[in-house]
């Protein structure tokens, strides 16, 4: 008998519900000893407690140090800061992970099988912003201020390194601007080579650097030749992204972050409340994370369950949802996933 693991559930907005909903379906097929403890975050925590982060989330989060997510609600140019961005820093959620691998294949890019690690607290992402006033216009300049700090570059290179070592990663890559950004980024480029001379990772791995507007044109040219990308926060963010696209977009990109003392899992993409409550969203990104956290949770064989679930609904049963190409709804995807999970 396995021990239960208690792990906070967000549902989230928009689609959030429904992509959980199936979620945890599967995670009841598999018969993963999760136990929920049901909270509210982003629009519905505004809607509930009238917070977007309530501290009862907050409270549940510090007590199982693991939730599951959907995706939330953030107001663009104003309302209030992102309860991701929040979170991370409630948690100091330092590394950011986002696997690509392909799941359906026959595409453009075939056979992909990336992994982005992201650090998740610093750089121009920390919000340090404000308007400078000339004569009647309070917004005539627009400032931001990045810091990175060695200690978080430490974190997440360390990361980084004993994960590709963990995984079997062939090559890690940093990815940088320090020729232009050469004091904000460099320091991240700096600490990196020099941790990589440490006996621990020096040869267990290729270690190779590259600026990331290369590392922008490479990834469309010829992904293949990467493995792990290193990088800063905004860097991060916008690469996971272009990443995903090669492998059928947000829909397919599940997330992890990882600090010393909590992990939250995602779905990265947004809550769509364009097709909110239709019934026709693709789960596949919270499925792809729900496995993530499995392989967290010294799970690895729910994890690989899962994945090969996924793989032979899509593959060999071909019942996938519209934006795959398919016709399938919600409930329809995920009772032909169950069926697999038990079959398997």
């Amino acid at each position: 008998m396995t021990t239960s693991i208690p792990a906070t559930l967000i549902p989230g907005d928009g689609i959030g519900p429904e992509i959980v909903d199936a979620t945890l379906a599967a995670l009841d097929a598999l018969q993963a000893p999760f136990e929920w403890d049901r909270q509210v975050a982003g629009l519905g925590g505004v809607q509930l407690a009238g917070d977007p982060l309530p501290a009862a989330t907050l409270d549940s989060i510090r007590r199982t140090r693991l939730a599951l997510k959907g995706p939330l609600e953030t107001p663009s140019g104003g309302g209030y800061r992102s309860s991701n961005v929040r979170l991370r820093e409630e948690f100091q959620l330092y590394a950011n992970l986002r696997p690509a691998r392909t799941v359906i294949p026959g595409g453009r890019f075939d056979k992909i099988d990336l992994m982005v690690v992201r650090e998740n607290l610093e750089g121009l992402y920390i919000g340090h912003e404000h308007f400078v006033r000339i004569d009647d216009d309070p917004h005539a300049v627009g400032m931001a201020t990045g810091i990175n700090t060695r200690q978080g570059c430490r974190h997440i290179l360390k990361y980084a390194f004993d994960t590709a070592i963990a995984t079997g990663r062939k090559k890690v890559t940093l990815v940088h601007k320090a020729n232009i950004m050469k004091v904000l980024t460099g320091l991240f480029l700096e600490t990196g080579l020099q941790m990589y001379e440490d006996p621990k990772y020096k040869g267990k791995f290729e270690l190779d650097t590259i600026i990331v507007d290369a590392c922008a044109m490479k990834l469309v040219l010829n992904p293949w030749q990467f493995d792990m990308l290193v990088t800063t926060n905004l860097f991060g963010d916008i690469l996971s992204d272009l990443v995903a696209g090669l492998v059928g977009g947000l829909g397919m990109a599940p997330g992890a972050n990882i600090g010393a003392d909590a992990a939250i899992f995602e779905a990265v993409h947004g809550s769509a409340p364009d097709i909110a409550g239709k019934g026709i969203a693709n789960p596949i990104a919270l499925l792809l994370a729900a496995a993530l956290m499995l392989d967290h949770c010294k799970l690895p064989e729910l994890a690989t369950r899962l994945r090969i679930a996924i793989d032979q609904t899509l593959n060999i049963d071909k019942v996938r949802t519209g934006d795959l190409g398919g016709t399938a709804r919600t409930v329809e995807f995920t009772k032909a996933l169950v069926s697999r999970i038990k079959a398997g």
